[in-house]
């Protein structure tokens, strides 16, 4: 919750040092945020290839559970799309490339404004942010009426790091495996997905 506050700080902070003119236009530097995208995606193959326990703990998991990524990212694409549906001002691509942010909004904000623009990457933005700020409020409601998979479903790709500490509290010790799991591959799928469905026309 901490994190995404300061995140909305500082994006609330850029629009008014943009509107007042306070800093040089960062597209005059060249593409800015190209670099800052890589650098980002730098960052986390890192954080992946510093945790080598985590793939060796995987090993142990239900087979059957590791079905739940995939049913995360095909039941949020098929809402999403659903979703479009009262939204005629917007294409279904614009819809499902928000939708496969799946709460990583520092990744696929930047994406999406880099292939569609601010005014839709400020909407992944948000969109995402508010995807984890829902699960974090409504993690103790989702496991009393949907069960203790639910949260981490809702988690997307939040489930291996921020989520993860309301995930264990409320699903219990039992589902830490499989919410890194689950946030281990809806997260590499981010990059993938929101960029196959920028590029659609």
């Amino acid at each position: 919750m901490k994190g995404s506050l300061i995140i909305i700080s500082f994006f609330v902070l850029g629009i008014v040092c943009g509107v007042m003119h306070w800093l040089p236009d960062l597209n005059a530097l060249g593409n800015v945020s190209f670099w800052t995208l890589c650098g980002l995606l730098f960052c986390v193959g890192i954080t992946v290839g510093n945790n080598t326990t985590m793939l060796k703990t995987f090993r142990n998991l239900d087979p059957r559970l590791m079905l739940l990524p995939l049913m995360t990212i095909v039941g949020t694409l098929s809402a999403t799309a659903i979703a479009s549906i009262g939204l005629p001002h917007r294409s279904l691509t614009d819809c499902l490339a928000i939708g496969s942010g799946f709460g990583y909004y520092s990744l696929s904000s930047i994406f999406i404004t880099q292939y569609r623009g601010p005014e839709l990457g400020t909407v992944a933005l948000l969109a995402n942010i508010i995807r984890e700020v829902f699960t974090l409020l409504g993690a103790p409601l989702l496991v009393k009426y949907f069960g203790p998979l639910a949260p981490i479903s809702s988690g997307g790709a939040t489930t291996m790091d921020t989520t993860l500490p309301i995930i264990t509290r409320c699903s219990g010790q039992d589902f830490v495996i499989v919410s890194l799991f689950h946030g281990f591959l809806v997260d590499f799928s981010v990059p993938f997905l929101v960029t196959f469905f920028c590029t659609l026309d």
